[in-house]
């Protein structure tokens, strides 16, 4: 079922008494600026707006696909984004990801915002606010689109920084001094998946507020908002970085791992190998005496001296050449 909720500011004073079925009205008013937030959309109703907005029909398909990917396109009336905003929980296990995606995708008109939310969790209150301290109507529809792609770049920010903490106690707890715990490898695949998913994400955003910021329909009227999605799209390229210089830590965390289990592997096996050889010696040489024939010193306490005394020397001999080249 659509549920709808909007602003509305006429001659730079907010307005109250929002009216889906009135969003054509207030855009052929050249004095007022709306905002309508569609979420939970029923295709039905989207499509009959944009028919009566002029809005194109593959950019509507696309708002309600169940997927699609981050992007941003430029029509002759109007511009078309999706992007995914991030929300960062507490993992419950080491298998179960800490990142929630929140799709918007919005239609940016010259004196309006429409934007569509799926699935409908995300909060747009902290846009309103965003907008508002930028001086509201003043700067039109610009101030809007550039307050919710702040929001979302800020929630990217957290996420990266979240990955970037899971990742270094990883690398601690590869070289702590009792060996990391156990799960480590799925806490691994665990923050890896997150990251490949995050990326998906952070990476297109560079051609989104790319596109965004050079197309503006506003541009004349708010040049004002240039520095500011200057720096947005500053932000977009350090996210990105971050993303991607996380991808070669992961990978070093996953490589480091598996080459410390083989190093320590080794380790046990060569000191296995050496207490093998010690206990060698005392088989082979009770071995020996033990055949049914006779040899010298067979049934006397000399032969049994004898016998002990070649043990414990060749054990002693053995300990302390492995010892001295730390095969023990």
């Amino acid at each position: 079922m659509t549920e709808v909720r909007g602003r509305v500011w006429k001659s730079g004073e907010p307005q109250d008494g929002f009216s889906f079925e009135e969003i054509s009205t207030y855009l052929a008013d050249e004095e007022t600026l709306v905002w309508a937030d569609v979420y939970a959309p029923d295709h039905a109703a989207l499509a009959a707006l944009a028919e009566e907005l002029g809005l194109n029909i593959w950019a509507v398909e696309d708002a309600t696909a169940p997927k699609e990917r981050t992007k941003a396109t430029v029509y002759r009336t109007h511009t078309f984004f999706t992007v995914y905003a991030i929300q960062t929980v507490q993992a419950q296990d080491d298998t179960t990801s800490t990142l929630i995606k929140h799709r918007i995708s919005g239609f940016v008109l010259p004196r309006g915002l429409i934007t569509v939310r799926l699935p409908p969790e995300f909060d747009m209150d902290e846009v309103s606010e965003r907008f508002d301290e930028l001086g509201g109507q003043q700067h039109g529809v610009g101030a809007l689109v550039h307050g919710l792609l702040d929001v979302v770049v800020d929630g990217h920010f957290q996420a990266v920084q979240k990955l970037d903490d899971g990742i270094e106690s990883l690398e601690d707890e590869l070289f702590a001094d009792g060996g990391p715990k156990r799960g480590l490898q799925r806490r691994t695949f665990r923050l890896r998946k997150d990251l490949v998913d995050l990326r998906r994400v952070v990476l297109p955003m560079r051609e989104v507020v790319s596109a965004i910021q050079h197309r503006r329909m506003d541009a004349k009227t708010s040049p004002e908002l240039d520095p500011l999605y200057a720096d947005l799209y500053d932000h977009v390229l350090r996210a990105s970085e971050w993303t991607e210089s996380l991808r070669d830590m992961i990978t070093t965390v996953f490589e480091t791992n598996l080459s410390l289990q083989d190093a320590r592997l080794n380790t046990v096996m060569k000191k296995l190998t050496g207490w093998a050889a010690i206990i060698a010696v005392p088989t082979a040489v009770t071995g020996f005496y033990g055949q049914n024939v006779d040899y010298p010193g067979i049934n006397t306490v000399a032969g049994f001296l004898a016998s002990s005394a070649v043990i414990v020397l060749a054990v002693v001999v053995l300990y302390v050449m492995f010892r001295r080249r730390d095969w023990l």
